[in-house]
């Protein structure tokens, strides 16, 4: 194990729990940064691989150690518990579930409340968005095996072509949202892989589709996932496949995470801090551009804990507008360019965590 758990324990009072994901990327860094990483590491096959923090991990766990010495240094100011939590394999959405298996709150107790930030290239640094719903999609993989009858590609109606019924599965999966879903929910099924076949004349006798599902309640994972079972095993019967010939839909249980979802009083409170702390200029709220997930919603799901997920601006404004004027564009997360304004992103993080945890924390 690689999770870290700390307790600041300050007299009587809730638990706060603060987390930072700490893991990096296997990217070999290109941003010319003096400091740019030069790090390598064995992955799983062996292979060393240039690794780098192409994600602002490195912002986040700077952070969480900034937020504690600050804590520490105003004790006379707070009571109760600020559990500290730095967390491990993040990129694989699967540290935060694995330490929730291990019995996280059964050995270190559960918080009363719950707090975590991103950096992110996406805002200029000195701003910070908090949205009152979700901040980050929950996901699932899943994988759809294909069943067909093999044949000469010249002959094919002495076969069931399962790059055909592939086909007609990923077309039919395109109206699982915009049909099933309320116009106002967000939702994505995305086909990311589609695989069959060995050579230009044969009619293979198999198929496999893999697939990003994207969603933001368990009421709409429900459905989506039942519609794509919907679509491919009637697709199955309508290419004429026996019952035990139909194709398999499997949810990668190991693999999805839930959505992170704000509690919306919790961030009233914080915004409130926040407006008078720094002014109200200090939000840029607005609209989310995609269906992002990460797995801190495996600490606040079941059981629910009251969460406050929130984005602290990275990219000097001065690069915005470089980039409006036909210079360089932002480097995305997960870039080999990728790089963040490291002082201003860490004070800023630093600043709002603890001047929320103080106000949550605030003697009675």
């Amino acid at each position: 194990g690689t999770g870290l758990v700390a307790l600041l324990e300050n007299g009587p009072g809730p638990t706060v729990m603060f987390r930072a994901d700490m893991d990096g990327l296997p990217v070999e860094e290109k941003s010319g940064l003096p400091y740019a990483s030069e790090a390598t590491q064995l992955d799983w096959d062996g292979n060393r691989v240039p690794v780098m923090h192409a994600c602002g991990h490195d912002v986040h766990i700077t952070s969480l150690v900034g937020t504690a010495k600050l804590m520490a240094d105003r004790k006379e100011q707070w009571s109760g518990t600020l559990m500290l939590l730095g967390q491990p394999a993040e990129e694989r959405v699967a540290g935060a579930r694995v330490m929730m298996e291990d019995g996280l709150w059964d050995r270190v107790g559960q918080p009363d409340f719950a707090m975590a930030f991103h950096v992110t290239s996406a805002l200029p640094t000195g701003s910070i968005a908090a949205p009152p719903t979700a901040a980050y999609s929950g996901a699932d993989t899943v994988d759809i095996m294909i069943k067909g009858i093999g044949a000469h590609g010249a002959s094919p109606h002495t076969g069931v072509d399962p790059i055909v019924l592939g086909s007609q599965i990923v077309m039919g999966l395109q109206t699982v949202v915009s049909r099933n879903l309320a116009p106002r929910r967000p939702g994505v099924i995305t086909v990311g892989s589609f695989h069959s076949g060995t050579k230009h004349n044969i009619i293979s006798d198999a198929a496999k589709l893999q697939l990003t599902v994207r969603s933001e309640s368990p009421e709409d994972r429900q459905l989506l996932l039942e519609g794509i079972e919907r679509v491919a095993v009637n697709m199955g019967r309508v290419a004429g496949l026996p019952d035990d010939m139909l194709p398999v839909v499997i949810v990668n249980q190991g693999e999805g995470v839930p959505p992170t979802v704000n509690d919306a009083a919790f961030v009233g409170a914080v915004r409130s801090v926040w407006r008078e702390y720094f002014g109200p200029s200090i939000f840029n709220d607005g609209e989310r551009k995609g269906m992002g997930a990460e797995d801190f919603g495996y600490f606040t799901t079941d059981p629910y804990i009251p969460s406050l997920y929130f984005a602290v601006g990275g990219t000097p404004k001065a690069d915005f507008e470089a980039a409006a004027n036909g210079g360089a564009p932002i480097p995305s997360h997960h870039s080999p360019l990728f790089k963040i304004e490291p002082e201003g992103s860490v004070t800023l993080g630093v600043e709002a965590s603890v001047s929320a945890l103080l106000d949550v924390l605030a003697v009675k």
